[in-house]
């Protein structure tokens, strides 16, 4: 196995479960211990994984804003499989919001029309523009360097302007006490885009459970849908269940 495909195999152990011990790891991919502590330290210095005693954990607070592209995502295989589930879940005809950053922009690449759809970043109006029996509506709003995504108020009020039947949502870190977003700016589009749709629908990945953000913009129950890869805990399952979530697995 190449050092890349152990890391990812790491990392998508490690990300999905919460918490791994080495003897897990070594197991998983039938290298050395010396050779996974090695990879450990070194997921854990990008930030990936954060090494404990004995194994690895998943990382707590995102506080950063995500350039799509500028560096692997911790989970790729598991966000694109989120994407694609989430994708399915649109009848044709839908109008829907779509979330900035990198599992929208994957949602936006699964389309198939037809459907109107109101990007949230420039990076998911280009994945969409052109493509047939795609109607694209741009809010517009101060553009956000970096991550090209719409904030601000004229982005707030463009989407309190709209109905839409879906908006598929996507938080820097999820837990049973909520969502939560890179920064006040981005909740409260985030925000304003729930307000306008029918449906509520969170994307999230294993990478961004049990993780936090700067800024609370939704309480678990306030979501209809959430599709993760996530492998949840009898308690987490239930819990979503009694708040009347469906569970989508990816």
């Amino acid at each position: 196995m190449r050092t890349d495909e152990r890391q990812q195999a790491l990392t998508e152990r490690v990300l999905t479960t919460g918490s791994a011990t080495v003897a897990e790891l070594v197991a998983l991919v039938g290298a050395s211990e010396a050779t996974v502590r090695r990879d450990l330290a070194e997921l854990d210095e990008r930030g990936v994984v954060r090494r404990v005693h004995g194994g690895a954990r998943r990382p707590g607070l995102r506080g950063v804003d995500v350039v799509p592209g500028a560096q692997p995502h911790p989970n790729a295989a598991g966000r694109d499989r989120v994407a694609h589930a989430a994708a399915a879940l649109l009848a044709p005809g839908e109008a829907v919001i779509l979330d900035s950053g990198t599992t929208g922009t994957e949602v936006a690449r699964s389309l198939t029309g037809p459907h109107r759809v109101v990007p949230l970043s420039l990076t998911v109006a280009e994945a969409l523009a052109g493509r047939d029996g795609l109607d694209v509506t741009v809010p517009g709003g101060d553009l956000r360097p970096g991550s090209l995504s719409f904030v601000g108020p004229m982005t707030e009020r463009a989407l309190a302007g709209l109905r839409v039947d879906t908006a598929v949502v996507s938080p820097c870190g999820f837990d049973l006490r909520g969502a939560t977003a890179f920064d006040l700016g981005d909740a409260a589009v985030m925000q304003a885009a729930m307000r306008s749709a029918e449906r509520r629908v969170l994307v999230c990945d294993a990478s961004k459970w049990g993780g936090s953000a700067f800024a609370w913009f939704a309480d678990p129950g306030e979501f209809d849908v959430l599709v993760t890869d996530q492998v949840l805990t009898a308690d987490e399952a239930g819990r979503l269940d009694e708040l009347g979530v469906r569970v989508v697995a990816a």
